[in-house]
């Protein structure tokens, strides 16, 4: 299997389509033959919810590995695995990620948690993609000193998209301290009304303050009430309405990435032949 790509979804505002985002840009991989795990690291649990299982009744959590990261035990990963009828495997997580995160801070090499628990299943899978909480704790940062590249989903408003530049700034801290590797894979405007011409404000506003060092992906993620009602029934957009217009936006969103991934693995080929 080609090198694992780990994604992290992340703002530090909530509401903008994180857990949307996360959940179908798996299927959508999923759709174009990728093996993918989704990895909730949010004690809010929504994706766990999301993906059709109960918060209050998985055993195995994110948490539980972590917490056997810190007392230096054994972690199995994979027991903690669970199969969405859609394809798309899940960490799941709970309330308990929220005292988890606070015991990391005295814990040894405490930003590498989440990358330690996650090493040996990335043999298994093309995509691990993690779903951050709308905050920067140590639970994100150890999402970050995890991921190759981040995605931020920006709502199309000015509030939104005002916040940016704080989380680009701790990327780049993390990429300096703790990751190397990691990168902005771009920023995704989610949310969108096309009946109004504010987001084509927000994304000439985001080009010209971001353009020059993020990409701000051509997909544009529409509003719509089919995705809210796909939440409540534990589905993504693609089960519970296949041929909406949401359904087929993530579809090219997933292009995008993919068609980044296999650039960007061509230009790491040019220059190890160099």
């Amino acid at each position: 299997m080609a090198k694992c790509k780990t994604i992290a979804i992340a703002n530090q505002k909530g509401g903008v389509g994180k857990t949307t985002t996360a959940f179908s840009l798996g299927v959508a991989l999923v759709n174009n033959n990728k093996k993918v795990l989704v990895v909730d690291a949010d004690p809010q649990a929504n994706l766990t919810t999301y993906m059709g299982f109960d918060e209050n009744e998985v055993e195995e959590t994110l948490s539980t590995l972590i917490d056997r990261y810190i007392d230096d035990e054994e972690i199995r990963p994979e027991k903690a695995i669970l199969h969405n009828g859609e394809g798309v495997d899940l960490i799941p997580s709970n309330l308990n990620l929220s005292v988890t995160g606070e015991n990391l801070s005295n814990a040894i090499s405490r930003e590498y948690a989440i990358k330690s628990c996650l090493s040996e299943l990335k043999s298994i899978y093309d995509y691990i993609i993690i779903d951050c909480m709308p905050s920067l704790n140590m639970v994100t940062m150890n999402a970050l000193a995890t991921a190759d590249e981040v995605i931020i989903p920006v709502q199309s408003q000015y509030l939104s998209a005002r916040g940016m530049g704080n989380l680009i700034n701790i990327v780049s801290k993390v990429k300096k301290h703790l990751n190397q590797d990691l990168k902005v894979g771009g920023i995704l405007l989610t949310l969108v009304d096309n009946r109004t011409k504010l987001p084509s404000t927000i994304k000439q506003e985001i080009q010209e303050q971001y353009g020059n060092i993020v990409k701000l992906y051509d997909t544009k993620i529409p509003c719509a009430i089919k995705t809210a009602e796909s939440t409540s029934k534990g589905k993504s957009i693609f089960a519970y309405d296949k041929n909406s217009k949401v359904a087929q936006a993530y579809t090219n969103f997933a292009k995008e990435v993919l068609a980044d991934n296999e650039r960007g693995k061509n230009e790491v080929a040019k220059g190890n032949i160099r």
